[in-house]
């Protein structure tokens, strides 16, 4: 690994850490190293470092801002792509918005809110990337990205960039082609807004972020919602339901905000988040006859 990092950095792909522990770029404060995590400085670095680690045969995983993550303890083998900084780039024209992955979803929306464009409204609270929002399909209050996206760059498994429409993503609830059918790093974005009243925009937009502090527990370390709601149930209602609110193994506790939220009180390892998921799908299960299928992304070894 240390011939891998020192090749990446000759190629100037942008800052290479190695031994990089994943609970520091997670909203969830869990996982282990990465061996190499790599932060590029541009698309351009993101297709060297591809090339380079293809050559070398090491496996790869591309993460944004963290949001929808639980990493494992021991960390994740090879090579970590995270896209933040270098692929924040904006261009806004009229209502079409050029936008790149690394960019904050919140800070885009409440940004394009003050401008008077609607259309992004939904996310306004809805933590992580636009990179990871496209990726899956992010959304909440009847809205997801799959409404107002026109098409993405994406970088493919094999190298190759290709803008994919809106229908080659192929949408649905919280999952586009991007997860399976054709793995890839969203790079871009490309979307279309519509022109609203600035005042009525950006009300609609803190609405949207007072509701989500009021009624979810991010000031504390969680990854959103653990799972999938299994329509027309809602996840957090079977949760409370089941009375499993509060419910707690190890570090990791149900949180009595929202039952469809993992916290961790402090001392949480992957390891007791999946034990508490485990037990969850187990009781819903048994009380409901409901499977349960996660929302969050669970990676690594």
């Amino acid at each position: 690994m240390e011939q891998l990092a020192r090749k990446l950095r000759e190629a100037n792909v942008g800052k290479v850490l190695e031994q990089e522990l994943l609970a520091r770029h997670t909203t969830m404060k869990i996982g282990g190293p990465a061996d190499i995590m790599v932060i590029p400085s541009s698309i351009e670095g993101v297709h060297k470092t591809l090339e380079i680690v293809k050559e070398q045969k090491v496996k790869w995983t591309a993460i944004g801002r963290g949001s929808n993550l639980l990493v494992s303890d021991k960390g994740i083998e090879g090579v970590v792509i995270k896209l933040g900084e270098g692929l924040d780039h904006l261009n806004v024209e009229e209502t079409k918005v050029r936008v790149g992955a690394g960019y904050s979803l919140v800070k885009l929306a409440t940004l394009l809110s003050r401008q008077g464009l609607s259309g992004l409204e939904f996310a306004g609270g809805i933590p992580g990337s636009v990179g990871g929002a496209v990726y899956m399909n992010a959304g909440a209050h009847k809205s997801d990205m799959s409404e107002i996206i026109t098409r993405a760059l994406v970088m493919l498994e094999d190298g190759t960039v290709e803008w994919l429409t809106n229908e080659e993503l192929a949408f649905s609830y919280r999952t586009s082609v991007l997860q399976k059918q054709r793995p890839g790093i969203v790079l871009e974005a490309e979307l279309e807004l519509q022109k609203g009243d600035r005042d009525e925009v950006f009300a609609v937009i803190q609405k949207n972020k007072d509701y989500r502090r009021d009624t979810q527990p991010w000031n504390h370390p969680c990854a959103g919602s653990i799972f999938r709601n299994p329509l027309p149930s809602f996840a957090g209602n079977l949760v409370e339901k089941a009375g499993l609110k509060g419910y707690q193994i190890g570090g990791a506790k149900i949180s009595e905000m929202h039952g469809n939220f993992i916290v961790n009180t402090g001392t949480a390892t992957a390891e007791d988040v999946l034990c508490l998921v485990r037990h969850i799908k187990q009781v819903i299960q048994e009380q409901y006859g409901i499977e349960m299928h996660t929302e969050v992304e669970i990676i690594g070894r």
